[in-house]
């Protein structure tokens, strides 16, 4: 009986005790009861929570490590894009050297295009050379109109095939000519948008004086071909110092405070403008070429035949004393 009071006992606890405590089966050990788990379980929504929230911080973490890495990435392509276009001007700039066949000019080539134009040019004044010697004869023996005609319109043929040569010349490399580096150097003293000034043509020291008689209307034609090309050429000059101040600010707009390039993309965008700006060059010297032209073929049909030869004799004689003075120059005496 005291087995049973005993046992009955210990049941009596146990079941009491089950809904805070249970014994472990094996050791005997008290644990925690099931309370517990179920406030753990009142926890998960909760923890949920923190972890999609901290899920959703490391993938916004790693999209904005990625957005960094590509515009690091997009810097350095335009770095390199840089360097390698600066070599590209260091090469054209370093470029090998060109001595004409009459040694009297040496310069820098930039390109296939450059050297044409130079070898052709070469062959034009070799050819007019031979032109003005077959007028000059023409002329001295006082041949007729129609043939004195004929060696004439061949002349002017022969100007408007190198303002067609310029042209094609000018869509390689615009700045070679412009330059003049095709022509001697004291040539290149007197050069206006790469090449020569009508209006310096038609003054009275270089034609009226060569082809007087000349009645009241010539006068008047010449004078007023005169004068409005000086207003073309003021016109194009102005128009030629607006573009390089334009140049200036554009380029100048690229700088950063301390002086130096600012960053890439707005460095990018002021020499892109800066490369359109650089496409009206070709279009100034079109005009200055148009201008040249349309001033002889003018001065032709002012004057008679015979007026025109002379003229013309009188222009080519004026170029070559600069050929010949610039020959003269480069062989003085050097002490």
């Amino acid at each position: 009986m005291a087995d049973a009071s005993s046992r009955t006992d210990t049941s009596t606890v146990l079941d009491t005790d089950d809904k805070n405590q249970m014994v472990d089966g094996q050791s005997g050990a008290i644990v925690p009861s099931n309370s517990s788990d179920r406030s753990d379980r009142s926890d998960k929504p909760m923890d949920q929570k923190v972890l999609r929230r901290l899920a959703q911080n490391r993938e916004a973490a790693r999209k904005s490590r990625l957005r960094k890495k590509a515009y690091v990435q997009q810097l350095e392509s335009s770095k390199l894009k840089l360097a390698s276009l600066e070599q590209e001007i260091n090469k054209a700039r370093q470029q090998g050297i060109y001595i004409s066949s009459s040694g009297d000019q040496t310069h820098a080539m930039s390109g296939n295009g450059a050297m044409t134009f130079d070898l052709e040019y070469a062959r034009w004044l070799e050819e007019q050379n031979k032109q003005i010697n077959e007028l000059r004869t023409a002329v001295n023996a006082h041949a007729s109109d129609s043939d004195l005609r004929l060696i004439v319109d061949g002349i002017m043929a022969h100007y408007d095939e190198i303002f067609r040569l310029k042209g094609v010349a000018a869509k390689a490399d615009v700045f070679h000519i412009l330059s003049g580096m095709w022509k001697t150097p004291a040539e290149r003293c007197f050069l206006w948008l790469g090449g020569f000034r009508s209006s310096e043509l038609l003054k009275f020291q270089l034609l009226v004086n060569q082809l007087e008689p000349l009645t009241e209307q010539q006068l008047l034609g010449l004078s007023n071909l005169q004068q409005s090309s000086q207003q073309a050429e003021d016109a194009l000059s102005q128009g030629m110092e607006a573009l390089q101040q334009s140049l200036a600010d554009t380029l100048a707009g690229s700088l950063g405070p301390s002086g130096s390039s600012g960053n890439v993309a707005n460095y990018m965008g002021q020499m892109a403008m800066a490369m359109g700006k650089l496409g009206t060059l070709e279009n100034f010297l079109r005009q200055a070429d148009n201008l040249r032209q349309q001033t002889l073929h003018q001065m032709q049909r002012i004057l008679t035949i015979r007026q025109a030869a002379r003229a013309l004799l009188a222009i080519h004689d004026y170029f070559s004393r600069l050929r010949a003075l610039s020959s003269l120059w480069l062989a003085r005496p050097r002490e």
